[in-house]
């Protein structure tokens, strides 16, 4: 954000809201850009057969392990399948 403020010539001072910058760059908000590359990765592990080697590095929740209190954190692929219902784009789409 810092360097869209500096581009725009604007300072934390002037105090421009941050979607005001990023409009006026014409760049994504950092949470879009994050779901696109879940969904771009998802598509790249869904094409391996399931033996490659991309697929043993998916984070899967360990149960033998004690959690902390409150929500459990999200797994990746429960990350994915939240984006893919948000998004309304099927599997195979993704794909």
């Amino acid at each position: 954000m810092h360097m869209l403020r500096w581009m725009c010539g604007h300072t934390r001072k002037d105090r421009v809201r941050n979607d005001d910058i990023r409009d006026r760059v014409g760049v994504a908000p950092i949470e879009e850009k994050l779901v696109q590359h879940r969904l771009r990765w998802f598509g790249h592990i869904q094409h391996r057969p399931p033996e490659a080697p991309v697929h043993s590095g998916r984070l899967k929740r360990a149960d033998t392990v004690k959690r902390d209190q409150g929500r459990p954190n999200l797994t990746w692929e429960e990350s994915v399948k939240r984006d893919l219902k948000d998004w309304s784009i099927t599997k195979e789409l993704a794909m």
